[in-house]
């Protein structure tokens, strides 16, 4: 069965935004030609789950590459539809069915990059298989949260931690069945 995997970036105090979707602090730890195991980790990928907010400010600062590179599916949870483009798929229904008929399915594993409301859900329901979360070296103060309150208590067992010279810390882990 393929697994639902977070690969996302979390400031120290637990913020994956500023306020108003302020990511900035990640340039914190931008460095040439480290991408932190991100192609690693996406060559083991076939399909992307995102939340809209998340898929805009990407597409913003990046472009629609970043997300469909033409080998991937990619799924934009939203409330309003839209045309589909490539293989970017603008998803209006239930998350959790998506989740399980993905799971269900042959292929690779299934990247979750956030936010934070699609990984709230995810975690209300014992969908997300592991977690690889990139804690950058700074306090925020506020924000958007990576684990909201109101979800049920899940424990998991650490497969690794990476250390950069960035100050960046890399934390894997697996949901203990």
């Amino acid at each position: 069965m393929r697994a639902l995997i977070s690969f996302i970036a979390t400031s120290l105090d637990g913020y994956i935004a500023q306020p108003n979707d302020d990511l900035s602090f990640l340039s914190l730890v931008e460095k040439e030609g480290e991408d932190y195991g991100y192609k690693e980790f996406t060559d083991t990928i076939d399909t992307i789950i995102v939340g809209r907010r998340t898929y805009d400010y990407v597409f913003r600062e990046i472009g629609t590459s970043h997300y469909d590179n033409g080998e991937r599916n990619v799924y934009v949870i939203t409330r309003t539809e839209r045309p589909n483009v490539g293989r970017t798929t603008f998803y209006t229904e239930s998350l959790i069915d998506l989740v399980k008929q993905l799971k269900s399915e042959e292929g690779k594993n299934i990247y979750c990059d956030g936010g934070a409301e699609i990984i709230h859900e995810l975690l209300k329901n014992d969908l997300i298989d592991e977690f690889i979360i990139s804690v950058i070296p700074v306090l925020v103060g506020n924000g958007t949260r990576l684990f909201k309150d109101g979800r049920p208590e899940q424990e998991l067992e650490l497969v690794n931690v990476r250390t950069y010279d960035t100050g960046l810390t890399q934390l894997r882990y697996k949901r203990k069945k």
